[in-house]
């Protein structure tokens, strides 16, 4: 009989092709045209109404074997070919060293600051970072800080060199705060701004137990609509309850800062304070935006307003691990690092 005569050699085909596929898509593609909807074989099998009532058992029961043997050869093709996609397009080289736990530790200084980092983040705060070496405008000038101020007296910032220009405040110096940083920000960026600047700074000051020439800093800026006090009191003792304890308490002293109005000092105490044999510690400093700095950067002071504040991470490390010397941080003694 014709019919039966066609089935084997069409299977044969039909098992040729998809052994013999290239890729997943290839594969899909010759199921298609076999054993797919409108595939030969799904064809072959809607001609069986067309036999005899006795010819159409045997023509069934070969169809449907050889249907079975094209769906096996199916699933066993399609493996082989999710493996190789699976494997790595270059060799393996087998005699590279194997995994290994990472050597040495982070920097306490490091984590200090990444635990700060992170308790900013918790409340919405954005990192923000700006160049070590500044000028004098966005150092000084900006910030409401006039040319006739200590900190900017030779003997309190490090100047740097450079070519004489008639250009007004161009000097150049190692920046004395991250606070410059938040001059750019503004700058660039229409209110509402919420950020934290962590980053190196740099002051002459004798190198002794409590003072380097460099150390560093984290400054947090908020910039909003009716903004107040108790929205930066709030946030303070948020983060130092994150990074000292719960037990931790704030306090706010009248201070005086050249870019914020009211301005303050923040003392703190927890149990490691009063194991240290003192009541309060001065720990930061803070305040709100001062209108001046506000219109120098284009923000509009009756809509606007803003807190800042800075603190040390420096002195937030030497309280957090019980260190009295600020140098250690700094002599890279593995003797010390490898304690943290």
């Amino acid at each position: 009989m014709a019919f039966l005569d066609d089935i084997d050699p069409l299977k044969q085909t039909a098992l040729a092709e998809l052994k013999g596929a290239p890729d997943l898509a290839a594969l899909e593609q010759t199921k298609g045209a076999w054993i797919g909807p409108n595939g030969k074989f799904t064809a072959l099998m809607k001609q069986l109404g067309t036999l005899s009532k006795e010819e159409k058992p045997a023509a069934g029961k070969l169809i449907n074997a050889a249907k079975v043997e094209l769906e096996a050869a199916l699933v066993a093709r399609r493996e082989e070919l999710e493996l190789k996609a699976a494997l790595p397009k270059e060799p393996t080289d087998f005699t590279l060293p194997g995994r290994r736990r990472a050597l040495g530790k982070l920097h306490p200084l490091t984590q200090v600051t990444d635990d700060i980092v992170r308790a900013f983040r918790k409340i919405g705060f954005a990192v923000a970072d700006g160049p070590e070496i500044e000028d004098e405008y966005h150092c000084f000038d900006a910030l409401n800080t006039p040319a006739d101020h200590p900190a900017r007296d030779s003997q309190d910032t490090f100047y740097l060199a450079a070519t004489p220009s008639p250009e007004p405040n161009t000097s150049r110096l190692l920046r004395t705060h991250t606070s410059s940083v938040q001059i750019r920000v503004m700058e660039k960026q229409p209110p509402p701004v919420r950020i934290i600047v962590p980053g190196r700074v740099y002051r002459r000051d004798n190198a002794d137990a409590t003072h380097n020439p460099t150390f560093h800093q984290i400054e947090g800026l908020y910039v909003d609509k009716n903004v107040t006090v108790s929205d930066l009191k709030g946030t303070v003792e948020f983060v130092f309850r994150e990074l000292m304890g719960s037990d931790v308490k704030i306090r706010f002293r009248p201070h005086y800062f050249s870019y914020t109005e009211p301005s303050y000092e923040i003392d703190f105490t927890n149990a490691l304070v009063k194991k240290m044999g003192k009541d309060w510690l001065e720990i930061a400093g803070c305040g709100m935006v001062h209108p001046q700095v506000f219109e120098t950067v284009g923000y509009d002071p009756e809509v606007w307003t803003g807190w800042a504040f800075g603190f040390g991470i420096e002195r937030i490390a030497m309280l957090r691990y019980g260190i009295n010397d600020i140098r250690l941080f700094y002599e890279n003694d593995a003797r010390f690092l490898k304690q943290f």
